[in-house]
């Protein structure tokens, strides 16, 4: 009988000695409270690397902040950092939410620097720039690999949140992600397409998903439709993975439109091909 009441000791909070120490505690006490999500709509210019000390503090906060310090093997101390990926098809406003993320981890007087490819120069190098006018300055990189080394270890050191767009088009975001945030204590806020015009994988921007803390997807207006727009349609007859462009080139749809749009898209390639093959005198 001794056993058996030990054994319902364990198993049983009730028949706990411990029970009666945690009676009095009330329901989700020992759990963090959630944080409502604000966003300001108003993007203003600042340096890189410099928080505004004359910035109201919000009332709350994007994400609730669960930086810790733990201790290596090798007994030296780091801070584990945070990933937070945005997803979703062009025009979905990928590029404004890292924005207004950005802006609200400024407001709480954090450090921070903007990451974009190099290889998209619509708006400038030295700008990300959204579709709708908003702007902040940004490094333009051709690799995440060589931020710190360009930037300077004491600047890197500094930092508290790295924000990188058009993810996408970056080789080593993996490896990069991976290393800030749980080596490096930084909070990464990523933003990217997770398909390419075809649906297939773009890039990295999947690959991190498994080291994300949390994940957003966003969706746009089908311009067929104006029901939501989950996926890119490009509208010209390129095939290869990799084409910048805008309103011009892709435009968001529903996966009804998607589907007929490609359809349409690959019966038009063919007349194409077939009217250039008559045009040169070659045999169908």
């Amino acid at each position: 009988m001794v056993a058996i009441s030990r054994m319902k000791s364990l198993i049983f909070p009730a028949f706990s000695p411990l029970s009666s120490h945690l009676h009095n505690t009330p329901p989700f006490a020992l759990f963090p409270q959630r944080f409502s999500i604000s966003h300001s709509l108003q993007i203003p210019k600042f340096p890189l690397f410099r928080p505004n000390p004359y910035s109201p503090q919000p009332s709350n906060s994007v994400v609730p902040s669960r930086r810790s310090s733990f201790q290596s093997e090798g007994g030296s101390h780091f801070s584990s950092g945070e990933i937070h990926v945005i997803v979703g098809p062009m025009f979905a406003g990928k590029t404004t939410t890292l924005l207004h993320r950005i802006q609200s981890e400024r407001s709480k007087g954090r450090s921070i620097a903007i990451i974009k490819s190099n290889k998209d120069t619509r708006y400038g190098l030295d700008s990300i720039v959204t579709h709708d006018g908003l702007k902040l300055p940004c490094w333009a990189l051709a690799d995440l690999s060589s931020f710190k080394e360009k930037c300077g270890d004491d600047a890197y050191s500094k930092l508290d949140v790295i924000g990188i767009d058009e993810a996408q088009f970056f080789g080593d975001l993996y490896d990069f992600c991976r290393k800030a945030a749980d080596y490096d204590g930084k909070t990464l806020i990523v933003a990217g397409l997770d398909g390419d015009y075809l649906r297939r994988s773009f890039g990295q921007v999947l690959d991190i998903i498994p080291l994300a803390d949390t994940v957003t997807k966003l969706t746009a207006r089908c311009e067929v439709c104006n029901r939501q727009a989950f996926f890119t349609l490009r509208k010209t007859d390129e095939t290869q993975k990799e084409l910048i462009g805008g309103a011009d080139v892709y435009m968001p749809v529903c996966r009804q439109h998607y589907v007929s749009g490609q359809a349409v898209i690959e019966a038009t390639r063919d007349v194409i091909i077939e009217s250039k093959r008559v045009q040169c005198g070659l045999p169908p």
